[in-house]
Formats: structure tokens, sequence, C-alpha cells
């Protein structure tokens, strides 16, 4: 049945829009008198034919339909080829607008009230009227379903889309910022030591160069370059809860001394939770770096619960912000945050440089 359905599906749409023209015109050919098989196949075939080009001419193909079968009505044939209209009714109905929907249906219905003028037995008006308005009613309400159907769905994988572009762009901003920034903090560094020791210099642009091939990787990662059967991906996880540690070395190197206190264990705390957690304190890191003056301490604090995790970055800068509240680093962190339920706190210390605080639940808790 699986191979049936993959065969099915591999079908041009012109196919399956050409089978209910085919069967009626068989019908056709097989049911009627050789008297009458002219005229009813050729008001089949204005019927049906039409019907092949239904989802490239909606609007057109209903109004051939539509014309064929009041002809019909005036010569006086029945026609197991009517269905034609609900068809496209529905197609109708499924790809055009309200106003284009309501014309189609006051069309089909007032056909279904000429052909049962005309050909319902005598006491029987109301009954086939019935069955006619039924049809016409859910032949428009199945293709204005699939209509608003496919526009969800289409909503859907905009927004999407819109997220992913989001996320690419978070990643993009905390990794080029915090590398760079890194990056440039020990190139001083080894301009500085060069002459006075040159080990130092030279140590300080090792480091560069390892920090600019680990930025690499991880625009390769967030690109999606990098495939889990990689051995790179093998080499180079996602950054978590355990790689704060060489986080905080990374900015001791930059110039920046950092502690570091973990609480509790943290391998039970999701993969995407700990990036978070990883990109808040390397974020905040990045900001102090930045923004504060030489000899300026930073310490990061990091509390794994059972089902929340919080996070507190603060340094000894001046007491002013190092970042406007409108920076793209502040309202990336808000934005990873928000994702856990989690409001990031920003601001002076009352006794004295800077601080950001928020809390993740990933479990159960609010």
């Amino acid at each position: 049945m699986t191979n049936e359905r993959r065969w099915a599906s591999r079908l041009p749409r012109a196919v399956w829009d050409s089978l209910l023209p085919a069967l009626l015109l068989l019908n056709v050919l097989t049911m009627w008198t050789p008297t009458e098989l002219p005229v009813a196949a050729a008001f089949t075939a204005a019927l049906a034919l039409p019907l092949v080009w239904r989802r490239q001419a909606p609007l057109t193909v209903f109004g051939a339909v539509a014309t064929a079968a009041f002809v019909q009505w005036l010569v006086g044939v029945q026609l197991p080829a009517d269905v034609a209209l609900l068809v496209v009714l529905y197609t109708v109905a499924a790809t055009s607008g309200r106003r284009a929907t309501l014309v189609a249906v006051t069309v089909v219905e007032i056909g279904a009230v000429l052909a049962c003028l005309r050909w319902a037995t005598d006491g029987a008006f109301l009954t086939p009227l019935a069955a006619l308005t039924a049809l016409v009613v859910a032949a428009a309400v199945l293709g204005v379903n699939d209509r608003t159907t496919r526009a969800y769905l289409g909503a859907v994988r905009d927004r999407a889309v819109a997220e992913e572009r989001a996320r690419i762009t978070r990643e993009m901003h905390d990794i080029v910022t915090h590398n760079l920034s890194v990056m440039v903090a020990l190139t001083d560094a080894a301009v500085y030591a060069q002459h006075r020791s040159p080990d130092k210099a030279t140590t300080a642009m090792l480091q560069v160069a390892e920090t600019g091939r680990q930025a690499l990787t991880d625009m390769r990662r967030s690109l999606g370059v990098l495939r889990t059967d990689e051995p790179d991906a093998a080499r180079h996880p996602l950054p978590g809860i355990a790689q704060l540690e060489t986080l905080a070395g990374q900015m001791r190197a930059a110039g920046l001394p950092t502690g570091l206190d973990i609480d509790g264990g943290h391998t039970h705390i999701p993969a995407t939770a700990q990036l978070t957690v990883y990109r808040l304190v390397q974020e905040a890191l990045t900001n102090t770096l930045k923004h504060t003056p030489t000899g300026t301490h930073a310490k990061v604090r990091i509390e794994c619960a059972a089902e929340t995790v919080t996070v507190e970055v603060t340094d000894t800068g001046p007491p002013t912000s190092p970042v406007t509240a409108s920076g793209h680093g502040i309202t990336g962190m808000r934005e990873r945050s928000a994702g856990y339920g989690g409001t990031v706190l920003a601001g002076p210390l009352p006794g004295g440089g800077w601080g950001v605080h928020t809390r993740l639940a990933f479990g159960g808790a609010p």
C-alpha cells in the first residue's frame, strides 16, 4: 500500500484532473443509445473537459462549465456530467476570494432551482432542491476550508522561517561579537607585549588563531552546514554549561578576570536550555569586556535545580550600563530567556558594578 501511495503521489496533477472527465466521457459512450449519443457526448465534453484546466484558470473554467450547463438546460438533456458544476464550485471556493465564491454559489444554486423546476416530478420540488442545495453548500464549504487550511499552513511556514532567521541572527550576533571582542583584546595584548615579552605575545596570537577557528566552527554549525554524522560535529558539540569554564578561561586570557561558580548538577538539563545558558553568559561577559575599563572583574554564578536554572553575571565595572537597553545584545538575551519563561533583569548593582540575572524553566516549573 505504501508503494502504491508513493507511486500515486508522483503522478502529475494533470493526470488526476483528467481522470473525472475521462470517466464521464466513458459513461456516455457506454450508457447512451446511438441516437442520443452525439448530443450527450457533446454536452458531456463541454462540461467535463474544462475540468482539466480548473486549477490553472478556475474562474474561466467555472464560466465555461456554467455556460455549458445552461445550454444543456435549454435543450432539456440530463447528464451525470452535471457533477462538474460542483467540482468547479469547489475549485473556485478553494482558490478565490469570498466575493468570487459567493457569486459561484449563487450561480450554481440558481442552476439547481432551474433544474428542479424543469425535471422534478409533480409535488416533489422541495425534496430534490434541498438535496441539491446541500451539495452546493457542501462543495463551497469544503473549498473554503481547503483554502483556509492552506493559508494557515502557509502562515505557519512563514512564521517558522521568520523564527529560524531570528535564531540564526541571534547566534551570529553572539558568535561574531564575542569572538571578535576576544580577538581584539588578545591582539592588543600581543602588540603591547611583543617587545617586552615575545613569549606572551606569541601565546596571545595563538589564542587569537584558536578563537578564530572556534568562531568559524560555531558559525558553520549555526548555519546548518555541519551534520551530526560529520567528525567535526562530534569534536565540537553544542556549547553548554560544561563549556562555561572554557569560556571563562577565554575571557581571562583576553584580560577580564572571570570567576565561575556552578551549583548543582547539570546533566539533566536539555541541550537547548544549556545552549541558552551558555549564550546568555557569553553575551553578558562580552558586554563587560567591551564596555568596562581595565581592572574590572566578572563573576558568573549558575544554580541548577530539578526544573530550573538560574543565571547571574556580575562585574565590578562603573555603575553605568555597559550596554544600552535598546542594544541588540540585551534584546537577544531577553528573546533567548523568554523561550524558557525567563525575564532578563539587567542594571547597575547597589554596591557598584553591573549585573544580569534570569531564571529559565525547562520542566514543569513556571
